[in-house]
């Protein structure tokens, strides 16, 4: 069965439309990422903050009005139309949603964890579902008013990648028509905090794949698709995942499970290793990862196609990661990217010589090939992998 990605919607450092996103990521934007500080260890880091105002919600969905379902409705609202149509033809209940995430709207319970200490009470707007993981599915099932399928994905930085499998299976299995996928992060102090703790944080603005490299820099962001059989621009060829639990945190460093999940996202698109004209690398910056990842792309798909990571642009979206850089994908292969240019890879340009030697774009270039990848690595060993298309 062919499957579309119809329509999208994002919101995310670079800008909240899929315009500004894609102007930004062609001029190699690093505005949206800001300094944060100081952590409980008295640090400083670097984070993509989503600089639009996100006005509360509608007093309907107050007892979900968080960060988190404030930038998961601003992307919805760009699909919204798209949603609607295919309401209208399949019927409310012949629409699932499935949403990756890993902080949820754990920053409104901090807030009001801090005003109870501080104040001796809650907020009287906090409601425990703000910060439920599987609020955000729910949420966007009423913002949208479907009432299919709806659940959320939460495998760490793997989750909304691993949510295009899901998707998929939805509508395979004949249980949906179409569903809405994507995911959604916000920035909080537990992950900032917690990836402080593990010392993976840079206090620069990332530098993936450089003998430089000190860490990650979290962003927040959120982006969605209509996932449909209608012919659209852009297919949804194949998804791979695997889950090795090789360490609770740091990666296989041989990449066996980051490989099988590629493999098995090219077997199911039916395409080879010489199909792919570009990969958005999962690219954290990380010692690990990125040596790690570096050899397994050699592996499978060689040292000259094309690659980048847009973490130095985006932030490391955690939950919504996977979601965000397939978005990159689809925003390079559409009609809007007429000069079918490929996004920079934003570093210092310092090769560590332990890395294999992949090709990270360093001018401007335009794709050959209408097969893009995206690669998505968690904590636990978690992996996915998403291929797409041109129709």
């Amino acid at each position: 069965m062919s499957l579309y990605l119809s329509d999208m919607g994002v919101v995310c450092a670079l800008g909240a439309t899929k315009a500004d996103v894609l102007r930004g990521l062609l001029a190699c934007d690093q505005s949206g990422m800001v300094p944060h500080g100081p952590l409980l260890t008295g640090r400083h880091t670097m984070v993509g903050r989503v600089r639009r105002e996100l006005g509360p919600l509608a007093a309907e969905h107050a007892q979900f009005d968080c960060r988190n379902n404030r930038l998961l409705a601003s992307a919805l609202d760009q699909i919204a139309p798209a949603v609607a149509a295919a309401r209208e033809r399949a019927g409310p209940q012949r629409i699932g949603i499935v949403i990756g995430t890993s902080t949820s709207g754990i920053a409104a319970g901090e807030d009001a964890a801090d005003a109870l200490a501080h104040g001796g009470r809650m907020p009287e707007a906090y409601h425990y579902r703000q910060q439920e993981i599987g609020t955000a599915a729910e949420f966007a099932a009423r913002y949208l008013r479907l009432a299919g399928p709806r659940f959320v994905v939460s495998t760490a930085c793997s989750s909304s990648a691993k949510a295009f499998a899901s998707a998929r299976r939805l509508i395979e299995s004949g249980r949906c028509d179409a569903v809405v996928v994507g995911g959604c992060d916000s920035l909080c102090q537990l992950t900032l905090n917690g990836f402080d703790s593990l010392e993976s944080l840079a206090p620069e603005v990332c530098n993936p794949f450089s003998a430089n490299r000190r860490g990650i820099s979290i962003g927040e962001a959120a982006c969605v698709f209509l996932l449909t059989s209608a012919p659209a621009e852009i297919r949804l060829c194949g998804v791979g995942e695997s889950s090795d639990g090789y360490h609770m945190s740091a990666p296989d460093p041989e990449g066996r499970g980051a490989e099988i999940a590629l493999r098995a996202a090219l077997e199911q698109a039916g395409v080879g290793a010489d199909d792919v004209g570009y990969v958005n690398l999962h690219g954290t910056a990380t010692p690990k990862n990125d040596e790690m990842e570096s050899h397994v792309v050699e592996r499978v798909l060689g040292a000259s196609v094309p690659c980048s990571s847009t973490k130095s642009l985006l932030g490391h979206t955690l939950g919504a990661a996977g979601a965000l850089e397939v978005g990159v994908c689809w925003l390079l292969l559409g009609g809007a990217n007429r000069e079918r240019r490929l996004p920079r890879h934003a570093w210092d340009g310092e090769r560590d010589p332990e890395l294999a030697e992949i090709d990270l774009l360093g001018d401007d270039r335009r794709w050959e090939r209408d097969v893009f990848a995206s690669s998505s690595f968690a904590f636990g060993g978690s992996n996915a992998a998403v291929v797409i298309s041109r129709s």
